[in-house]
């Protein structure tokens, strides 16, 4: 694959913290996703949408991950019609707002008030574990939290844009929120420096 190819040719490059910074910049993170290229308008109107649902602007709507590059390099393969769109939202208000049930739910927690699996609880240490690097993923929390925004109102509607019901066409959509730009900046150069050592093993 082509652009695959150029990509890791691209990163084996790299040989400094600025050039990984503006590489991750460059290409990871800003510019016009692979979905909507020759599109401006309709990645608009996709972001503009999911924005209008949450009260947040337009430009802290991101698409990340194989959506965005084309690609996989982890997988390695093609974009295809079994990839997911990855969708990350930046905002710190919308993060806060689902925090206040997390928060309920830790002290429900807390008091024993709440039953809870070993094999829940493994789920969500993990969820906690993305909260702390300032990334909510409402899909690692467990079956038993039933909490509004953070569990079926959050699923319904990234249903209600999957599979042909907005701009971005025939895929899943899923989401995230980070705390703020900054650890989402910081969460995607990590990324990148996963392939970047990958790739050194492999010379």
């Amino acid at each position: 694959m082509e652009a695959l190819e150029k990509f890791f040719a691209q990163v084996k490059k790299l040989q400094d913290e600025e050039e990984i910074i503006d590489f991750c910049r460059k290409y990871l993170i800003h510019g016009i996703p692979y979905i909507f290229t020759d599109n401006q308008d309709e990645y608009y109107e996709f972001r503009k949408r999911i924005s209008q649902h949450f009260n947040i602007n337009f430009y802290e709507i991101y698409i990340t991950g194989s959506a965005k590059l084309g690609f996989s390099p982890f997988k390695q393969k093609k974009f295809d019609y079994n990839s997911d769109i990855d969708v990350a939202i930046i905002s710190p208000q919308l993060y806060e707002k689902m925090l206040e049930p997390i928060y309920d739910y830790q002290m429900e927690l807390r008091k024993a008030r709440k039953s809870i699996t070993v094999r829940e609880l493994d789920q969500y240490h993990s969820f906690l574990e993305y909260t702390a690097i300032g990334w909510i993923r409402p899909d690692k929390l467990p079956l038993s939290f039933d909490v509004g925004i953070l569990k079926q109102s959050w699923f319904d509607f990234f249903k209600s844009i999957s599979y042909g019901k907005s701009e971005v066409g025939n895929y899943k959509v899923s989401a995230g929120v980070f705390k703020s730009y900054s650890y989402f900046e910081r969460y995607t150069i990590s990324t990148l420096k996963q392939i970047i050592n990958s790739q050194t093993r492999i010379r």
